[in-house]
């Protein structure tokens, strides 16, 4: 199969999703109004609520809901064959993504810029609401000990990348400072940046001493390393460290020091990353030797499919940016349509390169399915594929293999720490939430909320011991990450169904996507967390069954609570906002 081919495809559906069904949703059933006075404007405070231009809020919601994720899930999912990942990234982008973040970002919009976590005791009832804050907050949990261990992988993997990526952080800075203090456009600084970051890239990736490598600095991988630790698990500690004094301080900045102008960046860098990889797929022409359909032994596509591939299909946490960042920032109400269902495709486009660059990979199908002998081995060598895939593209367009290697790294690691800044900011939000209600205002306080936050993030990436020893936290979690993703998603679809019925609107558009969804995922959360990861189960993690126990349990109450709502009428119009 031509992988030109497919790609073509995907794009055209992609571009007819967002011509003519997100017009639909926007125009018939969300109604969306120019003249209608946005959170940013109400309860603008130079912090969280600031107006912002729609492509720069886009170049923000977009990167922070692509990280790591519609990267590694696609190129793990395609253990079942490209074809069932190909369609499930498509068909639940247009139908299922798009309606899921547009969905959320109008509703919070209407909604004072409130969380779905928030608004869902309006809708549901107060015990839904904080059994819903419980279930985000171990997700976002979950988010910053995942994305804190690749980035920390990946530095330790790339070491050419951690100069390029951190020079990010004072160019976002000083561009924040122009476009906000003294009136400047974003546009140029933003390509300035990014220059300065790539050509600092192609330094690094030849230059060794520019190449901040702290396992080589301890002596190799034999070193003794600090704390009776080894070298990389050293190595390890150093940069979960770092990242989590750099979080704490990005997510208490105001938006505009840091937040908005590296986001904005990192949207440039994106642009910039799959333009060279689907131009490198045009030059290079690669064939799809991976098989349409791989019949797996061990662990079946049904339902697990819809689980691995959560973010670039459809993702929860899109919700949490959409109604916890992005709709205290939305200008316009009609920018909604753009900001959000936009976000999504733009994220579909990601999920899509993704599959592409892991099966053309390699040479013959008998390769690809030596590689993805087993789920668990499509699990460990799936984000290595993609980069070596990638990477393999990018020479297409006649890049060293070592600069194309450091920029798919960069591009990488870029997204998760943006993810990762959003995450831990949303997570502030909700610890104050908690807090308020439940007569711990010391815990509404920004900097003790963020505290908690960071600490417990920190706790989970490097206390847990597994297959990868020290610092496994966030390896161990992943399997649970996209069962909790996804039964997010759902729940936030039923919240926007149950808003629009209330309205008097047709509610098919969220509420078909929701069945779907959540019969997937509370049937593969069902089996892992009771016969896979329970004592009884053949893989025992006490760990990944205290959190999906919890999360399984809280989740089927909120979806009886919620159905009893949805089912037993309108009993009363709710107005656009109260």
């Amino acid at each position: 199969m031509n992988a030109i081919l497919v790609a073509v495809i995907g794009m055209v559906v992609f571009a007819l999703g967002y011509r003519y069904y997100s017009k639909f949703v926007a125009e018939r059933i969300f109604r969306l109004d120019p003249n209608y006075v946005t959170p940013s404007h109400k309860y603008k405070d130079g912090v969280d609520f600031v107006p912002t231009n729609k492509f720069v809020l886009w170049g923000h919601h977009f990167t922070s809901v692509a990280g790591a994720a519609p990267i590694l899930g696609p190129a793990i999912a395609v253990y079942w064959g490209w074809l069932p990942a190909f369609l499930w990234v498509v068909l639940g982008t247009v139908f299922a993504a798009g309606v899921h973040d547009f969905g959320t970002l109008a509703l919070s919009v209407r909604n004072k810029g409130q969380s779905v976590g928030t608004i869902a005791d309006k809708l549901i009832g107060q015990r839904a609401k904080m059994l819903f804050l419980f279930i985000i907050l171990i997700l976002v949990l979950m988010v910053n000990a995942v994305f804190a261990w690749v980035i920390s992988n990946l530095f330790i993997k790339y070491p050419a990348s951690v100069i390029p990526v951190f020079i990010q952080i004072p160019l976002a800075v000083w561009i924040g400072y122009a476009v906000y203090k003294r009136q400047k456009k974003m546009l140029v600084p933003s390509l300035i940046a990014l220059a300065v970051m790539y050509v600092t890239a192609v330094i690094a990736s030849q230059v060794s001493w520019l190449q901040v490598d702290l396992v080589s600095m301890m002596g190799g991988e034999e070193g003794a390393g600090l704390f009776g630790l080894g070298s990389v698990s050293t190595a390890f500690f150093i940069w979960i460290v770092i990242l989590m004094i750099y979080v704490y301080i990005a997510s208490t900045l105001p938006v505009w020091k840091l937040l908005q102008p590296r986001d904005f960046i990192n949207s440039h860098q994106l642009v910039v990353g799959l333009g060279i990889l689907y131009l490198g797929l045009i030059f290079t022409n690669p064939k799809i030797t991976a098989p349409a359909v791989h019949a797996a032994n061990d662990v079946s596509w049904f339902p697990l499919l819809f689980i691995t591939i959560a973010c670039g299909a459809i993702s929860g946490f899109h919700g949490l940016v959409s109604s916890g960042t992005s709709s205290k920032q939305l200008d316009k109400e009609t920018d909604a349509r753009f900001v959000g269902y936009l976000g999504a495709v733009g994220e579909g486009i990601l999920a899509l390169i993704s599959i592409l660059a892991v099966v053309t990979l390699f040479p013959t199908a008998a390769a690809f399915t030596e590689a993805y002998s087993s789920f668990g081995a499509a699990n460990a060598g799936g984000l290595g594929n993609f980069v070596q895939g990638a990477s393999g593209l990018a020479q297409g367009l006649g890049i060293p293999p070592s600069v194309a290697a450091t920029i798919v790294s960069i591009i990488i690691i870029s997204f998760a720490a943006t993810t990762l800044d959003s995450s831990v900011r949303l997570m502030r939000y909700i610890i104050a939430e908690i807090g308020m209600e439940y007569k711990m205002p010391a815990l509404a306080k920004p900097h003790v909320a963020t505290s908690v936050a960071v600490l417990s993030s920190a706790a989970l990436v490097l206390i847990p011991k597994g297959p990868n020893g020290f610092g496994s936290g966030g390896y161990l979690l992943w399997p649970l990450f996209g069962t909790a993703n996804q039964l997010l998603a759902g729940i936030s679809l039923m919240l926007i169904a149950v808003w629009l019925k209330k309205l008097g609107r047709n509610y098919m558009v969220a509420l078909i996507p929701m069945i779907f969804l959540l019969f997937m995922t509370l049937i593969a959360m069902f089996q892992q967390v009771f016969f896979e990861w329970s004592l009884w189960g053949s893989n025992s993690n006490m760990l990944l069954f205290v959190f999906g126990a919890i999360i399984f349990v809280f989740a089927v109450w909120i979806i009886l609570t919620a159905f009893n709502v949805l089912t037993r009428g309108s009993d009363r119009k709710l107005p656009l906002e109260e």
